[in-house]
């Protein structure tokens, strides 16, 4: 044991400060830490934690290069399958891939994986590390519609090789579900801004305010472009068709995150963005999306109630993150689940009625599935979030009825992201579905080299 060493213990805000304001909550390491952390590594292994990894980052190599002190050359190896280290070192689910995986794991604790990797990308940033790109351009034109995780690898890794890139963003600001989704205080804005500073010095140009399927068709994009990647996520909101889910004071987590994060709520009046909730609010859900919107929630000064159908031990969200809520004084209401919602004003939700549930047999996800007692009880509340995932954006494909989708909105791609259409790409939550930030970078990774592929071969 003593050969491994004891894993460093990640800082954190008191939560009795950190719960009224939106600042940061984990604190990057110190270089004495990172490097002290990163020499736990264990030499010679079979290096599970890089095939845990969705983009096949060389995890030991970036640790020994750490280890050492040699903080540019262990950035220039990250990047090599992450470009954004800064942001996937604090988004990233490291307990379920390169920590989940890694051998430490078995003789100890897994070594902090994600935080050396933002530590190393911090250091990048501040220190304005360059980015190696190839003296060869390409001479063809690449367009990267949506600006989220999986557009960030296409518009990086091809940028890099030499081709113009031009990325269309919606919004008036860049990052897609990493500006609207995540809260300051899980990624701060300004590291977001400094990478997509850091993609634009790559060559790549960044038009905000385009609306791919209306401002152009993508018809249109393919007479201006050699190959079109569509990277659009996912964001139109399930919903729980219960009685009175159109009461007031219901928002989807989109809507309320969007509100808070990219429109800066937290900040009225300075940003002329109002949002309105009452003194207790009670989030549906209980993944990564749940959790923010219950710790901005927090913030906001409401009491908070977590409701969701299962239990502790199958929520979908990050420990650390469900962790953090805790502290910071999120309540939490187990095998529960909204039967309907009620107004006492016809008008304003004032209450849910919710259903007791009990634990069934396993089903397809391997938890056991939620079976109603025919219990309920009404619980006063004065806002509801609800927050129980995610379709993805069907405006495109509204557009564009050549391109081929499944039952479920998702458009159909082969094993390298090629659409039903010629020179289309696609991938990322619009292919998937909901999923993680590494997951849809990891598509990004994917349709980037058969992109260069296609496009090599026409010559």
């Amino acid at each position: 044991m003593s050969k491994v060493g004891k894993r460093v213990q990640i800082r954190t805000r008191p939560p009795e400060e950190r719960r009224r304001d939106f600042n940061e909550v984990e604190l990057t390491l110190e270089p004495e830490e990172a490097m002290k952390e990163a020499s736990r590594d264990i030499k010679y292994c079979v290096a599970p934690c890089t095939r845990g990894c969705p983009v096949g980052v060389e995890v030991p190599k970036f640790l020994k290069l750490t280890a050492e002190g040699n903080f540019k050359e262990a950035y220039l190896t990250l990047i090599q399958r992450t470009p954004v280290p800064s942001i996937t070192g604090r988004v990233c689910q490291q307990e379920v891939q390169c920590e989940g995986s890694c051998v430490l794991r078995r003789a100890g604790e897994p070594i902090a994986v994600g935080a050396v990797e933002r530590f190393v990308g911090d250091w990048a940033l501040e220190n304005n590390i360059e980015v190696p790109v190839s003296a060869e351009k390409k001479h063809k034109r690449v367009a990267v519609v949506g600006s989220g995780p999986a557009g960030i690898v296409v518009a990086s890794d091809l940028a890099r090789l030499g081709y113009d890139v031009t990325m269309f963003e919606a919004y008036h600001v860049p990052g897609g579900v990493l500006a609207y989704g995540i809260p300051e205080f899980r990624l701060p804005k300004r590291i977001l801004n400094k990478e997509f500073d850091r993609l634009r010095s790559l060559g790549v140009d960044i038009q905000l305010g385009v609306v791919v399927g209306t401002t152009y068709t993508l018809k249109e994009l393919l007479q201006d472009y050699n190959a079109v990647f569509l990277g659009v996520g996912a964001g139109r909101p399930m919903f729980l068709n219960v009685p009175g889910e159109n009461y007031a004071g219901i928002y989807t987590a989109n809507e309320f995150l969007t509100r808070v994060n990219l429109m800066k709520a937290y900040m009225f009046p300075e940003y002329d963005t109002p949002i309105h909730l009452g003194k207790r609010v009670a989030v549906i859900g209980a993944g990564n999306t749940a959790m923010d919107a219950a710790r901005s929630a927090l913030r906001l000064g409401s009491e908070v109630y977590i409701v969701y159908r299962r239990g502790r031990q199958e929520m979908t969200a990050r420990a650390v993150e469900i962790e953090h809520a805790e502290e910071e004084g999120v309540k939490f209401m187990f095998w529960a689940a909204p039967a309907e919602f009620l107004s006492s004003d016809g008008t304003n939700v004032s209450a849910i009625r919710i259903m007791k549930l009990k634990p069934g047999e396993p089903d397809r996800s391997g938890r056991p599935r939620p079976v109603p007692t025919g219990e309920t009880f009404d619980f006063e509340v004065d806002t509801v979030i609800t927050a129980i995932g995610f379709y993805p954006n069907p405006l495109i494909p509204s557009h564009t009825p050549e391109l081929k989708v499944d039952e479920k909105g998702r458009v159909v791609v082969d094993m390298e992201g090629r659409t039903s259409i010629p020179g289309v790409y696609a991938g990322g939550d619009i292919v998937t579905g909901e999923s993680t930030v590494i997951e849809a970078m990891g598509w990004g990774r994917r349709v980037a080299r058969a992109i260069d592929h296609d496009l090599s071969l026409k010559g």
